[in-house]
C-alpha cells in the first residue's frame, strides 16, 4: 500500500475494525504496553499528528532530512523501537474499557482528518520526525499504526 490515500483510508475506516479483533489480553509479540496501552498511546500520537496535542521536537535539526526520508520509505519500525518520550513502565490505562479506548481512536482518527480537510496546507510538527505536512502525516500515522497491529499480530 504506497498511496497517500489507500494509507488515509486505511486509518480512516479500516484501523479500528482491526484494533477492534483484539482481545483486552492479546498477547504482545514486543514491547511493554497491552492492548489497551497501546491503543491509548496510538490516540496520544494521533493528537500530536492533528497539532491538539503539542511536543517539543526532540531530534537534532540537523538529523531531521535522515529521520523523513526514513518516513517517506517502505522500511517499518523496528521492533523496540524506542521511544524518549514515554516512561519506561507503561502508564496506566485511562479508560473503563477497550471499547473506549477505540471510540476516542477513532474521534481522534476524524479529528485529525477533518483538521487538514479544513486546513490543506497545515503543518505540524512531530517530536521526532520534525515538521509534517498531511502526506508526511499520514505516512507517520500509518507506519506507526501498522507497526504496533504487527506487535499483536495483526498484518495490515
Amino acid at each position: 500500500m504506497e498511496n497517500i490515500q489507500e494509507k488515509a483510508d486505511f486509518l480512516k475506516s479500516e484501523y479500528t475494525k482491526q484494533l477492534s479483533l483484539l482481545d483486552a489480553n492479546a498477547r504482545r509479540l514486543w514491547g511493554k504496553m497491552n492492548v489497551q496501552q497501546m491503543i491509548e498511546h496510538m490516540s496520544d500520537y494521533v493528537r500530536i499528528g492533528s497539532g491538539r496535542a503539542i511536543e517539543k521536537l526532540v531530534t537534532p535539526e540537523e538529523h531531521l532530512p535522515k529521520m523523513q526520508a526514513f518516513l517517506s520509505s517502505g522500511k517499518p519500525f523496528r521492533e523496540n523501537t524506542p521511544n524518549v518520550l514515554m516512561p519506561e513502565t507503561p502508564l496506566p490505562v485511562k479508560h473503563s474499557s477497550l471499547k473506549e479506548a477505540i471510540d476516542e481512536m477513532q474521534s481522534e482518527l476524524d479529528y485529525f482528518f477533518e483538521v487538514f480537510k479544513n486546513e490543506p496546507g497545515k503543518k505540524v510538527t512531530n517530536p521526532f520526525f520534525g515538521d509534517l505536512d498531511y502526506e508526511m502525516s499520514v505516512q507517520l500515522l500509518y507506519k506507526h499504526a501498522t507497526h504496533h497491529l504487527r506487535q499483536f499480530g495483526i498484518a495490515a
